[in-house]
């Protein structure tokens, strides 16, 4: 069971808020409208049930068939509209990078030690959640190391920053493009007001709902 203070309530809470507003607009919708909003719910389900199951360990984040004691540290990336925490782990040969899900034990972390299997990470006996898989190549976009020493007001910057209408008004940011979606699908559907309502609330949602998915970092 996922509580509210669970890194994963976000982006669940999310997922369901973006297929609420496909329901929502269904009952409304022509033929090829309805079928397009199914196409969009099943695409967020079936993504998000992916992005679940590789956080809870279902399936592997990568494939080495080993557990190993690696050496972390958080990296913040700030790449276009998304910001995502990362785990920089040293002890696989080379560095790599872990996408993780936001945990607020993330903002005073330093360098310390981790187990790592294939498909979990446990960081001094608690488990973080990754949101992707493992990569080997360097980050693009502006990375931000963790300091040396935790930052005393951290804590209360991440209390205030991890607000739910500030983590929905930050992932907003990638709202911008829905307008222009919504008129596209309007000139190929041939609709009017209404459908281009629907069309810019679901592209909103979607929007939203896809950086919670992968991981967005309120700080």
């Amino acid at each position: 069971m996922v509580g509210f203070g669970h890194p994963l309530a976000y982006p669940i809470t999310v997922t369901i808020g973006a297929l609420a507003v496909c329901a929502a607009w269904a009952p409304f919708a022509t033929l090829d409208q309805a079928a397009a909003i199914v196409a969009v719910a099943l695409g967020i389900i079936g993504y998000s049930g992916y992005r679940i199951a590789v956080a809870h360990g279902l399936l592997p984040f990568r494939r080495s068939g080993t557990r190993r004691t690696v050496r972390v540290t958080r990296i913040r990336q700030q790449h276009r509209l998304l910001s995502r925490s990362w785990l920089q782990v040293d002890g696989t040969g080379r560095p790599r990078w872990l996408p993780v899900y936001f945990d607020p034990v993330l903002t005073t972390l330093t360098e310390s030690t981790a187990e790592l299997t294939d498909r979990t990470i446990h960081l001094a006996g608690r488990q973080l959640y990754p949101a992707g898989r493992m990569r080997d190549a360097e980050l693009p976009g502006r990375v931000i190391d963790n300091p040396s020493r935790p930052d005393p007001d951290a804590p209360a910057r991440t209390a205030t920053a991890t607000l739910l209408r500030r983590r929905l008004l930050f992932d907003a940011q990638s709202t911008v493009a829905a307008p222009f979606a919504a008129l596209l699908w309007v000139y190929l559907d041939n609709g009017g007001l209404p459908a281009f309502l629907a069309a810019t609330s679901i592209a909103a949602a979607a929007a939203v709902w896809l950086s919670a998915i992968r991981g967005s970092d309120p700080t």
